[in-house]
């Protein structure tokens, strides 16, 4: 995908200097901003996520600090936080996963890859001696934290529909023959095809050689799964040991959020404390209570019927973009249920134009909330028109 410059006013700058600068004109500038991007919002066809929410009314939210210290379960000194919104949060996506509150450890995270960071610390606290597996079709994060967490990372094939192989994942297990267990990294909703490893096979797989821990990367399509039926096997109910959430690509939020889930018996005890001795596993420790409340107020305005209803809606565009894109002859490709459509990649100023996500000879949409039938049109039409240009 090539890169788009962000809006700047013309002939304003932005460098911080000695003196103060005009808040109004600071303001109305960035007012702008905000006009430019929710104008452009119609052509960006799913990446990085929705942007169909409307939280205006919470603007006073940003006139308080809000700071959750710790774990969303433990007391602090402080009492500046809003931990029992948190907690509500949690409840919902700990339901959603497979899982009771009670048999989970969660908190709301900067973003999704704190999350799974998280995931992968917990991992290998169990699994101290073990190599990490994720298919080629793994989010870059995963060799990120891999890197820092310093574990050692072995990359897995992935079947033509992107989902990780699980007979490649039982012959590098083997080939390896781990004295220390394996952990795997499963995707729900891999990021060019949204793809979703089934982890009851991967385990089957996996556990021929050892003890295994599960770590799914549900960033994408956690959520759209939770509401699919028949109901892929990613989460607590099917084995999951840890899952990390996007709050905003599929929800829908002004800002990153993510949600880290991992099995409360992996977990080691902490005594509770008040400030410095407090009992937390999270890794940020002082923690954004903004993204909380913000997560607590989106899914309250849509419910459970709602979410589900949403989700509903998103799989019909994209099934409505496979078939406009079949008749403009852009080869699309779907897995069903996902939200996601790949198809021939097109030229620079089509992928510019729709901020399309684009790797090697494929390009990609992805029907989240703002992705309307209008535009998917609007896509095909450009797609045909490049096409018959071509053929002339």
């Amino acid at each position: 995908m090539s890169a788009r410059p962000v809006p700047i006013p013309p002939h304003t700058g932005l460098a911080i200097g000695d003196l103060p600068t005009d808040p109004a004109a600071d303001t109305n500038q960035l007012h702008q901003l905000a006009r430019t991007l929710r104008h452009e919002r119609r052509q960006v066809l799913g990446f990085p996520g929705n942007m169909d929410f409307a939280l205006e009314e919470l603007a006073p939210l940003l006139g308080v600090f809000f700071d959750n210290v710790g774990a969303p379960y433990s007391c602090d000194a402080s009492s500046i936080g809003a931990k029992p919104y948190e907690i509500a949060v949690l409840e919902y996506f700990a339901g959603i996963t497979g899982a009771l509150l009670s048999d989970v450890y969660g908190y709301v995270a900067s973003s999704s890859r704190e999350a799974l960071l998280h995931g992968l610390a917990t991992a290998r606290r169990v699994l101290p001696a073990a190599c990490v597996y994720a298919s080629d079709q793994a989010h870059y994060s995963v060799r990120r934290a891999c890197e820092l967490l310093r574990m050692e990372l072995v990359t897995v094939a992935s079947l033509p529909e992107g989902a990780m192989d699980a007979e490649d994942l039982r012959l590098r297990v083997r080939q390896r023959r781990p004295a220390g267990g394996s952990i795997v990294v499963a995707t729900c909703g891999t990021t060019m095809r949204g793809a979703v490893d089934d982890i009851v096979a991967l385990r089957a797989a996996a556990e021929t050689a050892g003890t295994v821990y599960i770590h799914v990367d549900a960033a994408g399509g956690g959520l759209v799964a939770a509401h699919t039926s028949p109901q892929p096997h990613w989460s607590f109910a099917y084995g999951a040991d840890s899952v990390n959430i996007s709050g905003h690509k599929i929800l829908g939020l002004p800002v990153p959020a993510g949600i880290s889930l991992v099995r409360r018996d992996l977990l080691p005890e902490t005594a509770a404390g008040k400030y410095i001795a407090a009992a937390d596993h999270t890794l940020a420790c002082s923690r954004s209570a903004l993204a909380s409340l913000l997560l607590w107020a989106r899914l309250r305005s849509l419910g459970r019927t709602g979410m589900a209803a949403l989700i509903s809606r998103c799989q019909e565009v994209a099934a409505y973009a496979v078939g406009r894109l079949e008749k403009a002859g852009a080869g699309p490709g779907h897995v069903p249920g996902t939200l996601t459509v790949t198809f021939a990649r097109p030229p620079a100023w089509v992928a510019d134009k729709w901020h399309l996500a684009c790797a090697g000879q494929l390009a990609r949409l992805v029907a989240v909330g703002h992705v309307t039938y209008a535009a998917v049109d609007e896509l095909a039409a450009d797609l045909a028109g490049t096409r018959l240009g071509a053929a002339a």
